[in-house]
């Protein structure tokens, strides 16, 4: 079986390429998921909130502080001699570089235009093999219109852009009001690939001591959904390399996928969930579907159910919406 497939510009031996996780943070873990048949990896994101807190810490401690003395002002220690998060990060790229013979896609998780983005450039010289910048954007102030948040996504990736020639992947929310468009001002403006989509973390309250808690709650299979229908919609229409993420947890998730148009499938929970071994089960399935439908490469039957290629393409939109609430039966006992 042929599952090669092409992504920002690089030919992978399949779609399955592990988002930004925990699990790159190791060596080994990553070795692992290349023997199991990861195609490329996402390195864990450096984020905008602590490469700038840590140079703000270090700029007041070291930089800020008078001792009273000033012959003893010498004994002070130079900021050089402490590693920060971003040289850490630089240093696991290198290292991830040297061990594993996959692509390593470095990734930049912020939200406001600044310096933090010029580490891209000491990315590309560690040796990343593209960028991924993940804008976590919760749209949170009252005062701010879409067609604002939308230039901030076009600007980081245009300061992004000017600083690397390196593929940049742009990691998407679902929460804009015209997706479509919002993909074609990326292309526009120099992205490579998008992924779709982003997964917002949500707060939880516990009613018990009224306050908020952060926990983590991993995907489920019916958040694929989501990526397949705008994967579909845009397949074709653009030439950005398409990525899917949440919610892969089968190979049945990544065939889905595949068929509405995906050029690669990112996951996360599941290999958080069951290790990096999944991933030879998933491309096992799909192997095995291929097989038993005729399949001999995935350029053969990918984009086949994407809204360009099905017989009614309206299944996308409204028509489907109303299509499900049309076809919901209530259970047995439920009026009685």
């Amino acid at each position: 079986m042929d599952l090669t497939t092409d992504y920002l510009g690089m030919r992978l031996k399949n779609p399955l390429v592990p988002s930004a996780s925990p699990l790159s943070r190791s060596i080994d873990d990553v070795r692992r998921m290349e023997d199991a048949g990861a195609s490329a990896v996402i390195m864990y994101s450096l984020f905008e909130e602590s490469v700038t807190a840590e140079e703000e810490t270090m700029v007041r401690f070291l930089h800020h502080q008078d001792t009273g003395f000033a012959e003893a002002d010498s004994f002070l220690p130079d900021h050089y001699d402490f590693s920060n998060g971003q040289e850490r990060y630089l240093e696991n790229l290198r290292a991830l570089k040297q061990a594993v013979e996959i692509p390593v896609i470095a990734s930049l998780n912020g939200t406001t235009p600044g310096g933090w983005i010029t580490h891209a450039t000491e990315m590309e010289q560690a040796g990343a093999d593209a960028i991924e910048l993940n804008i976590y954007q919760v749209a949170a102030d009252i005062e701010t219109g879409g067609s604002e948040i939308e230039q901030r996504y076009v600007e980081l990736l245009t300061q992004l852009e000017q600083r690397v020639n390196l593929p940049i992947n742009m990691k998407l929310s679902p929460a804009f009001s015209a997706m479509a468009n919002m993909v074609k001002q990326l292309e526009t403006a120099g992205a490579n690939g998008v992924s779709l989509f982003n997964r917002f973390y949500q707060p939880d309250i516990n009613i018990d001591n009224m306050r908020l808690t952060s926990t983590l709650h991993t995907s489920n299979s019916s958040e694929v959904l989501l990526a397949m229908r705008w994967i579909a919609i845009l397949y074709g229409r653009t030439k950005l390399s398409l990525g899917a993420t949440g919610g892969v947890h089968t190979s049945e998730d990544v065939i889905k996928l595949l068929l509405a148009g995906a050029d690669v499938v990112h996951l996360c929970s599941l290999l958080l969930e069951q290790g990096p071994t999944a991933l030879a089960k998933i491309l096992d399935g799909i192997e095995q579907w291929m097989e038993e439908k005729g399949f001999e490469s995935i350029e053969e039957f990918r984009g086949r159910l994407s809204q360009i290629s099905v017989a009614d393409p309206t299944e996308f939109e409204r028509v489907n919406y109303v299509h499900i609430l049309d076809s919901f039966s209530f259970g047995p006992g439920v009026r009685s």
